[in-house]
């Protein structure tokens, strides 16, 4: 404000009477906005001007003009359960392609992979499940085309075969099903098509539309077929992309190499990255001083879909960052140092994900139509039973998604989809493992636990009204690990347990974990150290612990003590 003054050579207290005039109360270190700078201006008879960096409008992608679109391979990512063969299927369609030269016969890990059928190219990404999936989507980087889901004839559909059916049709992905391990004498891969049936994915030999091809990493049967049904799904999507203009693309993943600094696996989208180009990508730029491919070659340019590992970052990007070449280096330093310090206020405001108690506050808004959920619990029972009673909450107002609904503990997987797709997690007798809690805990994501199903269709429609009532929250206190198990007379089974985390009181609340399931919930009967009783007891000290009126205690049981703090209703 004192500087507008200054410029404008009037007084300052005349400005501020003109701001109240207004209706803004300020004082002379007020920061003014754009709009505010320039009706004050014009009351004095001046124009202003908006210097300011508009990095949005600088990176923004032009449209490309029809004629300069050129046909792209497409890019495909495998996902599936563990052990079901994701790796030697990638690796078995590689080696049938790789070519014999090979850097010592050494793969470079990048993360990407190129591979050619009949003269045509099809870009793999390797990428650790879809946790990296998930989280490049959570950064709005839409990098796959086509996903193949693994899944093992001898073992059918696993919960992380749900997870990627999910993940994939939330990014509205299509997806080709690779029936592995068919050489093996147990394999069925009707069944596999049957369970598959209840997600939608119907085979096209039943009258459906999803293509499935039966394959063998280890005997490599089929592979080809494979690569043939993933071009074909291909040319179906038409994907096509401008090769004459400066860069655009995507970090698959990076590191910080000992001899080489920063190192990035970038796909390139769009445009041609050449050697010696100046970039930016997320808050770190560079210039690009050496490329190479998968195979360890030196690469001098790279064109759409194509993978190339890049050195010249100034520092280590995020997986996900959008990575655009630019002019010159001003440019890019000045679009880094701007997005630092963007990134910097945000850091400091915050940023929180949506949370029961503002949902409300946005649906007056008219902001949010979907609430998001997504429902784990101990038994699939209950699990379908409160994803059905929540769909039913759908109203004119607002739409009730359940994006994902299956049994076992809280992961960091269901803590992703979460923070990618801005949803509520509800928890049904299970608890979060410690690194998930952690992850929501500093995504900002939303975690309800629970033990009777009404209470969360409750909250929810209490959410959804705007009527939330003070709530107890549960306050973690620690978690004790049992060791070994005493039979005591008069105090029946002890447990001879380790502070594995935090601390555990006497007279708060505990729950005895077994697998991340809830199997008991009440007090303490006693804790003792030695043959004192003590009020507390603090993370790696050792402590025996009964439980009131239950006994069945096992080794590797974890107790968890927490305590209920009442917090009022806010809005």
């Amino acid at each position: 404000m004192g500087e507008l003054a200054k410029r404008m050579g009037i007084k300052a207290t005349d400005l501020i009477r003109a701001l109240m005039k207004l209706g803004v109360m300020a004082t002379i270190n007020h920061p003014l906005d754009f709009d505010t700078a320039t009706l004050l201006a014009t009351d004095f008879g001046y124009e202003i001007e908006n210097v300011a960096l508009d990095v949005d409008e600088i990176l923004e992608a032009e449209p490309d003009a029809p004629e300069s679109l050129l046909k792209r391979p497409p890019v495909v990512t495998i996902m599936g359960h563990v052990d079901h063969g994701k790796t030697s299927l990638l690796d078995a369609i590689r080696e049938a392609n790789v070519i014999a030269g090979e850097a010592g016969g050494i793969t470079q890990h990048i993360g990407a992979y190129d591979v050619e059928l009949n003269g045509r190219k099809i870009t793999f990404l390797d990428t650790p499940g879809h946790e990296a999936f998930t989280a490049m989507r959570a950064r709005g980087a839409k990098v796959t085309d086509i996903v193949i889901l693994v899944v093992a004839a001898d073992d059918g559909v696993m919960p992380q075969t749900r997870e990627a059916v999910n993940h994939s049709k939330a990014a509205g992905v299509p997806i080709i099903v690779a029936i592995n391990k068919i050489d093996k004498p147990e394999a069925s891969p009707g069944k596999v098509k049957q369970e598959l049936m209840e997600f939608g994915l119907v085979s096209e030999e039943w009258g459906g539309e999803t293509i499935f091809v039966e394959v063998s990493a280890k005997k490599r049967i089929n592979l080809e077929s494979l690569l043939e049904m993933v071009l074909l799904q291909a040319d179906v999507l038409e994907l096509k992309a401008n090769p004459d203009k400066p860069a655009r693309g995507t970090i698959v993943e990076a590191k910080l190499d000992k001899g080489r600094g920063p190192v990035a696996t970038v796909l390139v989208q769009e445009g041609t990255l050449k050697s010696g180009d100046y970039f930016v990508a997320g808050v770190h730029y560079g210039r690009v001083r050496a490329m190479q491919n998968d195979r360890g070659d030196k690469v001098l340019a790279a064109g759409p879909a194509m993978p190339v590992e890049v050195i010249g970052f100034n520092g280590v990007p995020d997986a996900g960052d959008i990575f655009v070449a630019m002019g010159d280096e001003k440019q890019a330093k000045e679009i880094a140092n701007h997005r630092q310090m963007k990134l910097r206020e945000t850091e400091l405001a915050k940023h929180s994900k949506l949370s029961l108690e503002q949902l409300y506050e946005k649906i007056q808004k008219g902001e949010v139509k979907d609430l998001n959920t997504i429902v784990k619990g101990d038994v699939q029972g209950s699990v379908e039973a409160v994803a059905e009673s929540l769909r039913k909450l759908t109203t004119d107002a607002i739409r009730l998604n359940v994006l994902h609904a299956s049994v076992g503990a809280i992961t960091e997987t269901d803590v992703n989809l979460a923070s990618a797709s801005n949803a509520i997690i509800l928890g049904f007798n299970v608890r979060p493992e410690v690194k998930a809690a952690a992850l929501a805990e500093k995504e900002g994501v939303d975690v309800r636990l629970y033990n009777i199903i009404y209470d969360a269709v409750d909250d929810i429609k209490k959410a959804m009204e705007g009527l939330l009532e003070p709530t107890f929250k549960e306050k973690y206190l620690g978690r004790a690990e049992i060791r070994e198990v005493f039979s005591v007379p008069k105090a029946g089974m002890v447990a001879g347990s380790y502070v594995t985390d935090g601390k555990i009181v006497r007279n708060a609340q505990v729950r005895l974990l077994r697998d991340n399931m809830v199997v008991y919930e009440g007090k303490l009967g006693s804790l003792r150290r030695f043959k004192d009783d003590v009020k507390e007891v603090a993370t790696g000290y050792e402590c025996g612990m009964s439980l009131e009126n239950y006994n069945d205690l096992k080794i590797g049981d974890i107790f968890e003590c927490f305590e209920m703090e009442k917090v009022a209703g806010k809005l």
